[in-house]
């Protein structure tokens, strides 16, 4: 028997209609936001994900699927989403008016980890990105907007862990001090964190090894290396947030895992101790040097990304009901040929008149087919008899009342209107 790979899984049954309901809240708010849908490759030039993400990074260095094709090229299953959009806004020149882009993507993603609850190998993420303003007040936009999904899906007691990296000025003397505070102790530490240190040491505090180490708990805190201006903008950003009355916590521990953030960076944590350390449910920030960095115009930017695997996670946790048991419209039941051949035309009316409808196919009893149709929750029951048809009539039950009356064939449409 061949099974799916490891750390990939099936979504079907009621998982898969909270997936499809997640989705069309996500599509709903990106409306009711103004942000236009975006779809990227799967695989992306290689040097797309290691200049973008960072040669530092988890993701790049141990995560990233990697392949060459037929011609030698050098290709990678695309591990986040954010770098392939700033890709496609300088490939398709979307800077060209000057105003600001705002876009959303839903999509798999694939990284090469330990698969554990909420957490795959391949997985499918969705995000928001806004390019093209600085202004701190589409910070606080980017950050409410996976709050209010989040909240609409039912999922309460919601915060932001927020902290602020700072300008290159500020990340650079930041920088500085932390190597200087880690150097005695870095032999102390994973080699990880070793190889790290040389490169960028503010990955050191996103370690999984040593997160919890006291080492790195007493580190020297970015806020502190903030130099005014940023100090000004991060201050806008939590007044922004008070006035959208969003509950938030400064946490200077959170930097989250890729090189080209800068300024905000924030987590969406659900305070549910169900969920235990499993409690981030999106993270996200900003991103100014990101699209000069792979080749286009200085554009500021800021996005988030959430994994559906670990919303749908959360949603069984607290056994939230989303979508709804699947139902019918319409059912339609037979016994002969006749009936079997207006019953297959009948459904096709119906669906084109915008009523969900299905038939037996499996050549089932008339017993077995009203048990069907209870297993769809049908609302209503078409019951085709031969002499009924000839005379232009048809028997229509009303599943949830059980009653029952004979109407015309034509008049059916407006009989269901009137009652759904």
């Amino acid at each position: 028997m061949i099974t799916k790979p490891k750390g990939t899984y099936d979504v079907l049954n009621f998982d898969a209609r909270n997936y499809n309901y997640i989705e069309e809240v996500i599509h709903t708010f990106a409306r009711l936001y103004n942000y236009d849908y975006i779809r990227t490759p799967i695989f992306e030039s290689k040097e797309l994900f290691h200049r973008g993400v960072g040669e530092t990074t988890d993701i790049v260095t141990k995560e990233t699927y990697d392949f060459q094709d037929k011609k030698g090229r050098d290709l990678t299953l695309r591990p986040e989403g954010t770098a392939g959009i700033a890709r496609s806004y300088i490939e398709n020149k979307m800077y060209g008016n000057n105003d600001l882009t705002k876009l959303y993507y839903f999509g798999t993603m694939y990284r090469y980890e330990r698969p554990q609850a909420g957490r795959n190998r391949e997985f499918t993420q969705f995000g928001m990105e806004a390019l093209g303003s600085n202004d701190p007040s589409i910070d606080a936009e980017m950050i409410s907007l996976p709050i209010r999904i989040f909240e609409s899906l039912g999922i309460k007691n919601l915060k932001v862990k927020i902290n602020s990296l700072g300008d290159t000025e500020s990340r650079n003397n930041y920088s500085k001090a932390l190597k200087n505070y880690l150097e005695p102790h870095i032999n102390e530490l994973c080699s990880d964190c070793k190889e790290r240190f040389k490169k960028n040491p503010l990955r050191i505090l996103d370690c999984k090894v040593d997160g919890e180490n006291d080492i790195i708990k007493n580190a020297p805190r970015v806020l502190d290396f903030l130099n005014k201006e940023s100090k000004e903008r991060f201050a806008k950003v939590l007044n922004y947030l008070d006035t959208m009355d969003i509950d938030y916590e400064i946490d200077p521990n959170v930097v989250r895992g890729l090189d080209y953030y800068d300024h905000t960076v924030f987590e969406i944590v659900a305070d549910i101790k169900e969920l235990g350390t499993g409690n981030v449910l999106a993270g996200g920030g900003r991103y100014n040097s990101l699209v000069k960095n792979l080749g286009g115009p200085d554009t500021p930017a800021i996005g988030f990304a959430c994994g559906i695997e670990r919303v749908l996670f959360t949603i069984n946790t607290l056994e939230l009901k989303c979508a709804d048991e699947k139902s019918l419209d319409v059912f339609v039941l037979y016994v002969n040929d006749e009936e079997k051949e207006h019953a297959t035309y009948l459904a096709q009316e119906l669906r084109l008149n915008g009523f969900s409808t299905d038939v037996d196919y499996l050549g089932k009893n008339l017993k077995a087919q009203f048990k069907e149709a209870d297993k769809y929750n049908s609302k209503y029951l078409i019951i085709l008899n031969s002499e009924d048809l000839k005379d232009g009539m048809l028997e229509l039950k009303d599943n949830l009342t059980k009653d029952k009356k004979k109407i015309k064939e034509i008049n059916l449409i407006d009989e269901l209107d009137g009652n759904m």
